[in-house]
């Protein structure tokens, strides 16, 4: 692999990958408010969630890809993390939120990849090409970001029939509960949540998932609205 991945640890120059992938959502969800906004002449707090929410998926669908491309090595990295965590006592995926990204790296997947190398300290499955939860996130990354970005734009500029976008809607939400639901069955069942503390199972684990059933089954019911509604009234439209 190349040194990417690791050079960014250390490096002084470039842009906090919190404060990265924060502008990053922050764009893409302030783009859909605007739109709307210019279209419609109103704001929706419904339509505010779902843009975040699509905005967050699709940068983690990016993160997921890279996952794919990358499988190979997540091994070798989790391992680097698991090191500097035994050395800092820090939690590796602070350490990776809290380094730096060279601007001339902001795409490369080997940096990226580093998502799932270090939240491997908290969930060994993303170093098993075979695990449940390894090959869920990569289909989510390959296939769920072509819906989110028809319901982003569905719900911004209401270019579809409302019950369109709330069948495409309930098919992807639903599977996005399911999904989610399992990775929490199977990460018990497993026992995995007996080798991390209880604090960072909560932090790192039920509650990112919690977001991820949470939002879901209230676009559930959106979705189901717009349906039997015809029309996209609840977005405020």
């Amino acid at each position: 692999m190349s040194n990417a991945a690791g050079d960014i640890n250390d490096n002084t120059k470039g842009i906090q990958v919190l404060l990265l992938a924060v502008l990053v959502v922050a764009a893409l969800t302030a783009f859909g408010m605007g739109v709307r906004h210019g279209l419609h002449g109103n704001l929706n707090f419904i339509h505010f969630v779902f843009s975040l929410f699509f905005s967050i998926n699709l940068l983690i669908c990016y993160w997921e890809a890279c996952l794919y491309w990358r499988r190979g090595q997540i091994a070798q990295r989790a391992e680097y993390w698991r090191s500097r965590h035994q050395e800092t006592g820090h939690s590796p995926a602070m350490a990776f939120l809290t380094s730096r990204v060279p601007v001339g790296q902001l795409l490369s997947p080997a940096v990226w990849a580093d998502v799932w190398a270090a939240y491997a300290h908290f969930d060994d499955s993303y170093t098993d090409q075979g695990s449940f939860g390894f090959n869920a996130d990569i289909a989510n990354g390959l296939t769920s970001w072509i819906p989110t970005v028809i319901l982003y734009a569905a719900y911004t500029v209401n270019f579809l029939p409302a019950t369109a976008a709330g069948i495409i809607g309930v098919m992807l939400f639903w599977q996005w509960v399911y999904v989610s639901s399992l990775y929490w069955v199977s990460f018990r069942l497993s026992g995995r949540h007996q080798r991390i503390s209880a604090r960072d199972m909560w932090i790192y684990v039920w509650s990112l998932n919690f977001i991820w059933i949470a939002v879901p089954a209230f676009g559930l019911y959106v979705s189901v609205r717009l349906i039997l509604d015809g029309n996209y009234q609840l977005l405020g439209i």
